[in-house]
């Protein structure tokens, strides 16, 4: 068993046990069309090789050859026995969420910061970083991709933390290609930040990002609402620590990192002054000119404002956001404002980052970016209903448990744009009350309505506050995004500073999707609101039939996610929209079977549909042709032989490659359960049919 990173075992298993009839509902309490269609009267005994309690229905007329749907039974079984075997005692799942080595070598710059990097932990992330290098020396941020240069270099400091010496052969190759490359002068921002703290990089040739931010109102362009909740998290500290500048002594030199160690800084070509570019770019020098006249109550005021921003929004966890970068640099502003390592707001924040390790069964140990244990759970039970399992299964019903006890019913950052609204929803860790997510809500809404819980009116009234805030939360131009309405100023990417990945958070097709499709699941599809979000969709279709990803990777994930959309609020398959999509999948379907698309589609659209095939982009492809009345199509059929060939003994399936997405291209994402759930529901749906039924057609 792997230990995961709140010290359980993912092997520990729950929801095992077998299941007691189930019943219709109390009278006069809503029941959705899927609610109804999952109570419907199941066998009690499973057929030989089935799990006890797993729904059996015969499947559609006309199953494809090469894989009946005996074949197919036997993969979900096996699916639905591993996911169930994962689940945790407390109702919940989480698999890993691996990213890469910056967030292992930052966790030991920030120990070495701080003065608490001990060597165990060192050994230990250090075995992790070197497994990750390359042949030619360098470090990538997904599995296959190109070297990346910040990466290399932050890896490469983390290693002569840890001992390893310049000449040895795996770290020559690593600095030579990062002279050949530019050097630490075109690293990214934050890279040379981090190099700032130990005296690496000088802090003149940053960009300036002062406190005073922090007093600028909403209605003011760059304030700190303007960007994105992950950004507004992070640069609120970083004000504190730009404007502070620490310095601690370097336990090294690094000139073997600069292309001259003598002019280790260059000039930055300066962009057209009537250019965006060039106007952001004087301003950053204007800054500059400030930090030295800035009055000093007013910088003081501003720092004080900052710090009690960051300790209000510090989580029960002692997490800030429940994603490590923001909780790294608020552990860093606090410090140099003079929190001691031993005051609750930081030691409760360091234990907070311990949780963030996974230590595996080599020794090595990896730091998770964020946990997602929200956003497993509602698909591992979207994945276990579809396929089967009866709606008032233990596992299913403890999950719903799990999900109630997890729903955010006070006011967080969202309110500024939407002070009218109440709260209700969900977030995507186990602590983050401060920013809900509109796609987990959407989802774990999806979720409940499958299970038939003991206490339904506490099932009604959670799903009811959810769809009210889901619903408040539409921006103007009728779409969704992923954590706030209407976060869509220009300004904030143009500034020198925010160069490390998307810093605004505009709606997406795959969070609107989902949030339509929640709405055709609770018999709002007519709604004008879904109407909205449904006429925003149809607009943002590419012109080949596909869908582009802002979640995950990418086109096929958007395509995936749209196309049940439209067909649960009833769109019929007919429709052009729903035949574009059709044929694009058919398109870039992969010889094997199977659908891969590689991060490289975020940077190159030529990339789009393509890549080695994965479990997950497979069954996001299956699971938007099955909607669109696919399923005896020959795309389909060799889909689902691809799952079947590909699935392990223990009913798993293998996949290295990243499929998830936090900034497109910047920052990628494997999430080591979405191999499991995915691939599980589109079996399911296979099997069983559609989850809904729509009411009529376009």
């Amino acid at each position: 068993m792997t230990a995961t990173t709140d010290g359980s075992a993912e092997g520990a298993g729950a929801g095992s046990g077998t299941t007691t009839p189930g019943g219709p509902p109390p009278g006069g309490v809503h029941v959705s069309p899927l609610t109804d269609r999952l109570a419907r009267p199941m066998p009690q005994q499973p057929e030989p090789g089935r799990e006890a309690g797993t729904r059996v229905a015969t499947a559609p007329p006309g199953p494809p050859d090469g894989h009946g749907p005996e074949r197919v039974r036997e993969a979900a079984a096996r699916a639905t026995r591993h996911l169930l075997e994962r689940q945790h005692p407390d109702g919940w799942w989480k698999g890993d969420l691996e990213t890469n080595v910056t967030m292992d070598a930052e966790d030991l710059l920030l120990r070495q910061f701080l003065g608490i990097r001990d060597e165990a932990t060192t050994r230990a992330a250090a075995l992790f970083i070197r497994g990750q290098q390359r042949d030619d020396g360098t470090w990538a941020t997904f599995h296959g991709g190109p070297p990346e240069l910040s990466a290399t270099i932050e890896a490469y400091v983390a290693l002569r933390l840890a001992g390893d010496p310049p000449d040895s052969p795996h770290m020559t190759r690593a600095s030579a290609w990062i002279r050949a490359h530019g050097g630490i002068a075109s690293a990214r921002v934050f890279t040379r930040i981090w190099l700032a703290l130990f005296g690496w990089w000088s802090w003149d040739h940053l960009p300036e990002l002062p406190p005073e931010l922090v007093f600028l109102p909403s209605w003011m362009p760059l304030n700190i609402y303007d960007f994105g909740c992950w950004a507004r998290q992070t640069i609120v500290p970083l004000t504190v620590v730009s404007a502070l500048r620490p310095v601690r002594p370097a336990p090294f030199a690094l000139d073997e990192l600069h292309t001259d160690a003598l002019a280790p800084y260059r000039a930055t070509p300066l962009a057209p002054m009537a250019s965006w570019d060039g106007a952001f770019q004087l301003m950053d020098k204007a800054l500059h000119v400030y930090r030295r006249f800035a009055p000093r109550r007013l910088r003081k005021a501003a720092m004080d404002s900052a710090a009690r921003w960051i300790v209000e929004r510090q989580e029960n966890d002692g997490c800030w956001g429940g994603i490590q970068p923001p909780a790294v640099y608020s552990v860093i502003a606090l410090h140099l404002l003079g929190y001691d390592l031993g005051h609750p707001v930081m030691r409760a924040g360091l234990e907070s980052l311990d949780r963030f390790a996974v230590w595996r069964e080599d020794g090595a140990r990896m730091i998770e970016a964020c946990q997602s244990p929200v956003w497993d759970t509602c698909l591992a039970a979207i994945a276990l209903a579809d396929a089967g399992l009866r709606p008032d299964h233990p596992a299913l019903v403890k999950a719903a448990d799990w999900m109630l006890g997890e729903e955010i019913t006070r006011r967080g950052d969202w309110a500024v744009r939407r002070p009218g609204l109440a709260p209700g929803g969900w977030a995507f860790e186990f602590h983050n009350d401060t920013y809900p997510d509109i796609d987990d809500t959407a989802e774990v809404v999806l979720a409940l309505r499958r299970i038939r819980h003991p206490d339904p009116a506490r099932v009604e009234a959670a799903i009811a506050r959810g769809v009210s805030w889901n619903l408040g939360m539409q921006s103007k131009n009728g779409a969704w995004a992923a954590f706030d309405a209407d976060n869509t100023s220009p300004f904030p990417n143009k500034l020198p500073f925010c160069d490390f990945g998307e810093v605004i958070d505009p709606p997406s097709a795959d969070v609107t999707a989902h949030v339509v499709e929640m709405l055709a699941f609770e018999g709002r599809a007519g709604d004008a609101r879904a109407r909205r979000g449904i006429a925003w969709l149809l607009a943002e279709q590419e012109p080949d039939g596909s869908w582009f990803g802002r979640w995950g990777t990418n086109y096929i994930y958007g395509t995936g996610s749209v196309v049940p959309a439209l067909t649960a609020a009833g769109m019929a398959p007919a429709h052009p929209a729903i035949r574009r999509a059709v044929h694009w999948l058919e398109t870039v379907q992969n010889e094997d079977g199977g659908w891969g698309e590689d991060q490289r589609s975020y940077q190159d659209r030529s990339w789009a549909g393509k890549g080695a095939s994965t479990a997950s982009q497979t069954a996001w492809a299956l699971m938007a042709l099955l909607s669109a009345g696919e399923r005896d199509g020959k795309a389909v059929e060799r889909g689902i032989d691809y799952l079947v060939r590909t699935q392990g003994q223990d009913g798993s399936w293998d996949e290295p490659w990243f499929t998830g997405t936090g900034f497109p291209w910047d920052f990628s994402i494997n999430y080591h359960l979405y191999r499991q759930v995915f691939p599980l529901t589109a079996l399911g749906r296979y099997l069983y049919g559609e989850p809904f039924a729509p009411a009529g057609e376009w």
